[in-house]
């Protein structure tokens, strides 16, 4: 008998380990059907949420925020190629040269999920970002990347001129940094079993089957 599972992927779409792990618990998701699955959840969290509309050159940014000098960054970013090779997918990391705010995606992809198109968004918005160099604070962007995935481009232009679903995604943020979100990703199962980083597809699934053989009633 299939056993479903409630998880909770806490990211920011301008996070690189978040599309690490996105592709990484995919994969492991894959391993364990048909006998487990998963009811996705995408929640916000801003990585840098008072980011100006410029956004900020990257090399600048990591080394004014985490004290990352520019040797440090190049080894990283090779990490980061590597490891989304790994599970598919492509960072062009010689071309990103910027960072943005990402409140205006998360208000889209709270949108999207009414829509049953959340996970496809987010996928794309990754993909805007780390492989084509594009800019995910960017309304135009935004609603070509919705339409590209089956969403209403009229109503998503609509929400993003409105701020529609602002509240809600505030809310969410603050629900999930007092439950101690401090770092993302995080992936939250059955609302009880942290998981964070971008873990390789075999730690996702080693987790998901010890946790779908558990009793499935959540603490919260």
């Amino acid at each position: 008998m299939s056993k479903q599972l409630r998880i909770d992927f806490v990211s920011d779409v301008s996070c690189p380990w978040c599309a690490i792990g996105l592709k990484s618990l995919e994969q492991a998701l894959e391993r364990v059907a048909p006998e487990v699955t998963a009811e996705l959840h995408f929640q916000p969290f801003e990585l840098n949420p008072d980011m100006g509309p410029e956004g900020q050159d990257i090399v600048e940014h990591i080394s004014e925020k985490y004290g990352a000098p520019l040797e440090q960054q190049i080894q990283s970013r090779e990490q980061i190629r590597q490891r989304g090779e790994a599970v598919g997918f492509t960072f062009d990391m010689a071309r990103r040269g910027r960072i943005y705010n990402t409140f205006d995606a998360h208000r889209l992809l709270h949108w999207a999920e009414s829509q049953g198109r959340q996970h496809a968004l987010k996928l794309a918005l990754f993909e805007a970002y780390f492989t084509h160099c594009e800019d995910p604070s960017s309304r135009e962007l935004l609603v070509r990347v919705a339409g590209q995935v089956g969403l209403d481009t009229t109503e998503a232009q609509r929400i993003l001129e409105t701020g529609e679903y602002a509240d809600e995604v505030r809310e969410t943020e603050l629900f999930f940094q007092r439950a101690g979100i401090r770092s993302v990703p995080a992936i939250v199962i059955n609302q009880r079993h942290l998981i964070s980083g971008g873990q390789p597809p075999e730690v996702f699934e080693r987790a998901l089957r010890e946790i779908a053989a558990q009793a499935d009633a959540p603490l919260i």
